[in-house]
């Protein structure tokens, strides 16, 4: 069984930046796609950003689009989001998760059944 370790959130000022890291123990992430998912207080979790291991594809959130970017290293155990010119908005709990999703469901919450404890973010005007 997969178990991740997210980490990486803090308390950071509006136009700053994050990298949050995705790591797994008991396993790899080979084979699998794994997520970013946030949910912001009184709101539902939203999906982010997610990379498929094997070949690489990337999706992400068209509220995200170029300032997250999400990657993987090359031993197959950490996956990272790279959030660059924060925004109050951005104020979450940041999940990753593992699943293997189809395509058109790579967003799609149920989808995955391995989830991070979550890594909170804050972002001060």
């Amino acid at each position: 069984q997969v178990q991740l370790e997210d980490a990486g959130g803090g308390l950071v000022k509006a136009g700053e930046s994050l990298r949050l890291s995705c790591a797994a123990s008991g396993g790899t992430f080979s084979g699998y796609t794994v997520a970013w998912f946030r949910q912001a207080a009184g709101k539902e979790r939203e999906f982010v950003a997610a990379i498929r291991w094997s070949g690489g594809n990337r999706y992400s959130s068209d509220s995200v689009k170029g300032r997250f970017s999400i990657s993987k290293d090359k031993a197959g155990s950490a996956v990272f989001l790279q959030i660059e010119n924060l925004k109050p908005e951005d104020t979450a709990v940041y999940y990753c998760a593992v699943g293997r999703p189809i395509m058109s469901a790579v967003s799609t919450m149920s989808m995955y059944y391995y989830w991070g404890q979550g890594t909170q973010v804050t972002v001060s005007s």
